[in-house]
């Protein structure tokens, strides 16, 4: 590009900071996201076409996860909306770490990625709690050790919960291994922020930001972190609620 054009660039663009003075950071993260969007959106879309497909035969998830931690009786998707209001809200944190970050409040971005870094905890725990209940499904860790152990491929009667051979929620085990690689893929994004995120708190505390002058890392870091919220909404919708 000429001096001349770049000028004229400059020139009638008066909308703030010039898109074209992004850092090479964001923009190389905002590429991820967008092939990682690609990838989500093909699973979905597979999962939406095989449901199409066997709608006769597939599984409602409200009649499948339906245990609460600690509380007896029946909570359809009860405790998944807890998982998805504590994700929610761990983004609103990491958007005020963000925020704290543009005005170099150190103390602030420490505290606000704390918080982040616990709400990503707890959905990680959580699913890892819900991916136990739906592989024992009401039997004992016991009894699914002995069907396990028995190495038949049909679903046996003292077996109720699920795995990529058999699911006792539905004649079609491909429920199952929709779920296992649809939340695990995202549960493993989930996951991989939580360790960023730590990574950047420890670079905050160490004043790495402070030294640097800006708090870049954390917005890039903050971008990914709302991608996975994002796509939670998704499968939360196609998967739970459809």
């Amino acid at each position: 590009m000429s001096n001349q054009a770049t000028l004229s660039l400059r020139k009638d663009w008066d909308g703030g900071v010039s898109p074209f003075g992004v850092s090479y950071g964001k923009l190389f993260m905002w590429f991820f996201l967008v092939s990682d969007a690609l990838t989500f959106s093909s699973l979905l879309c597979a999962y939406g076409f095989m449901r199409h497909k066997f709608a006769g035969d597939w599984a409602v998830p409200n009649k499948v996860f339906t245990h609460f931690p600690f509380v007896e009786g029946s909570h359809p998707l009860a405790y998944v909306g807890f998982m998805t209001f504590d994700l929610i809200m761990s983004s609103v944190t990491m958007v005020l770490a963000v925020e704290a970050g543009h005005r170099l409040n150190r103390k602030q971005v420490s505290v606000w990625l704390l918080l982040t870094i616990i709400g990503g905890l707890i959905f990680v725990g959580s699913q890892c709690w819900e991916w136990y209940h739906f592989i024992v499904g009401e039997e004992s860790v016991q009894g699914y050790r002995d069907y396990l152990m028995n190495g038949k491929h049909i679903i046996n009667p003292h077996f109720q919960g699920a795995n990529l051979i058999v699911n006792a929620y539905t004649q079609l085990p491909t429920f199952g291994d929709f779920f296992f690689c649809i939340t695990g893929f995202h549960g493993f994004h989930v996951f991989s922020g939580v360790i960023i995120n730590i990574v950047m708190l420890i670079m905050v505390l160490n004043g790495v930001m402070d030294r640097r002058g800006h708090y870049e890392m954390i917005e890039k870091a903050g971008l990914y972190w709302h991608f996975v919220d994002l796509v939670w909404v998704f499968v939360f919708t196609f998967f739970y609620l459809l």
